[in-house]
């Protein structure tokens, strides 16, 4: 890996977001972070090859800021890492309408938003590229009592997107990828009960952030990976246990 590449992380102010932007740094990478406050953040140290920019993903004008700014400050879009999401459990007949285009607008939206400029700016530089997304092993294998339907709907989606976009672009060597988590220590299962968390895996084990972090870098690295759902979830994808 050449040092000085250029990579977008959306969802980037905490839990597997803040890892990227720390790992990417130690790399050699320009980083270019947004959520929605993030410029407020304290949680790292600022560096010349660190822009943070604080926006929506659902706004489309907030990945026209972010790739401008990369391009304007860095010179490149190397790595997109699609991050950002929202998740919520309910049975399926208490969801509302509202629930899902929340779930679709940042989830889905989000995506399309950060992944039409950056493949548009690596079809410039015609260098090639790499996208990497976050889904769920959910979407392989539902678990009794995780009631989460319609969050799923938008995480396949981008699991069948990965791979329609991976094969569209292959020509262009921008590689289009993603990371299937289970659960993963973050601040998203802060209140959860951590032998329940343990539970939902046949490894009996809660995966660290750290391990998600290190399967996208090795899937924005691998030449010759695309249209790939890498599961990271202590064999969660795999069926009952």
């Amino acid at each position: 890996m050449s040092v000085h590449k250029t990579v977008v992380i959306t969802g980037a102010s905490q839990g597997i977001g803040a890892g990227l932007v720390k790992t990417f740094l130690d790399r050699g990478y320009n980083v270019v972070g947004t959520s929605r406050s993030i410029s407020e953040t304290t949680l790292f140290d600022r560096t010349g090859r660190l822009e943070l920019i604080s926006g929506d993903v659902a706004d489309p004008q907030t990945a026209e800021r972010v790739t401008r700014a990369a391009v304007d400050q860095f010179g490149s879009i190397d790595v997109l890492v699609n991050n950002a999401g929202v998740f919520l459990t309910k049975p399926f007949l208490d969801y509302t309408i509202d629930d899902f285009r929340r779930l679709s607008a940042t989830n889905v939206e989000g995506f399309i938003n950060f992944t039409n400029p950056a493949i548009r700016q690596m079809l410039r530089q015609t260098s090639g590229g790499s996208i990497v997304t976050i889904t769920s092993s959910l979407t392989d294998h539902p678990i009794a009592g995780v009631t989460a339907s319609l969050p799923m709907i938008t995480k396949g989606g981008l699991n069948a997107i990965t791979k329609s976009l991976a094969l569209e672009y292959a020509a262009d060597n921008i590689r289009v990828n993603a990371v299937s988590p289970g659960v993963v220590d973050t601040p998203l299962h802060a209140k959860n009960p951590r032998e329940f968390l343990k539970s939902l895996s046949p490894m009996g084990t809660i995966t660290a952030v750290q391990e998600i972090v290190n399967g996208v870098v090795y899937l924005a690295e691998s030449a010759n990976i695309t249209g790939e759902v890498l599961h990271v979830d202590n064999g969660a994808h795999l069926g009952k246990w």
